[in-house]
């Protein structure tokens, strides 16, 4: 099984081509930034997320001052919530670069967010009151309707009503770490499904997302613990399993092109 993403095409290793400057999209669960840091945090966050700082990109305080329009100590502090979101990585004296991704990564990624989150879930089916179900339905209700537009998929309201859904799922389990942890893993993954959609993996199976949202809402609103856990690992993994299918496919394309001798 293949464990890196060599397979990229060469427009998603761009670093922030000049058409993208000075456009910083906040996330769409964000409020407005407080202060400078948290605005360049924010900015280059997204720009990560989004695949705009490609992965493995060298970050040069320097040069990427000016695209953000704070100062090199501003920015420098902002590279390091990055580092403690493990979306940047330090290297001493040689400065900071973009996490790598890779399938491993992805993986080690899913089977950690299945575990906390089924888990989540579960206890939130269990203990949940009045409010958390009503939370839930409105949750649901938009997402649904984000899903079902007939202008189709608007995907910044739809990553913004995808992450409340999943927030209200397991908001029953009152544990802020969970939700805390989660949210950094449910940000990695977000990556991940940026990858996918750019590769074009999503177009390998039929693949029915507000579908899948419905099963996980119908039985979490039932209280069925067991098919609730078990739609959401299925919903959660399908990511995954998309990329190394494109991997997979991939390999075995380059591995059937002939070469020619020179």
């Amino acid at each position: 099984m293949p464990n890196d993403f060599a397979f990229f095409p060469v427009e998603t290793r761009t670093l922030l081509p000049s058409n993208t400057r000075d456009v910083h999209p906040l996330r769409p669960d964000e409020d407005a930034p407080r202060t400078l840091t948290e605005g360049a945090y924010l900015a280059m966050r997204q720009d990560i997320v989004q695949g705009r700082l490609s992965p493995g990109a060298r970050l040069r305080v320097e040069h990427l001052k000016d695209h953000y329009s704070v100062g090199a100590g501003t920015l420098r502090e902002a590279l390091a919530l990055l580092v403690s979101d493990a979306l940047v990585t330090v290297e001493g004296q040689r400065g900071y670069r973009v996490a790598e991704v890779s399938l491993a990564e992805l993986q080690d990624i899913t089977d950690t967010r299945v575990m906390l989150e089924t888990e989540s879930l579960r206890r939130s089916i269990r203990h949940g009151n009045s409010q958390w179900a009503n939370e839930l339905k409105a949750a649901y209700e938009v997402l649904s309707q984000a899903e079902l537009a007939s202008g189709g998929l608007d995907p910044v309201h739809w990553e913004r009503a995808n992450k409340r859904f999943h927030d209200a799922l397991i908001a029953g389990h009152r544990s802020p770490w969970s939700q805390y942890l989660l949210t950094l893993l449910y940000r990695h993954g977000e990556r991940y499904r940026n990858i996918a959609i750019r590769l074009g993996a999503a177009n390998s199976i039929e693949r029915d997302v507000h579908a899948e949202h419905s099963a996980i809402y119908t039985a979490a609103m039932a209280g069925q613990e067991a098919r609730a856990a078990l739609a959401l690992e299925a919903h959660i993994r399908l990511t995954y399993d998309l990329l190394v299918r494109h991997a997979e496919a991939a390999n075995d394309h380059d591995a059937e092109t002939p070469t020619m001798d020179t």
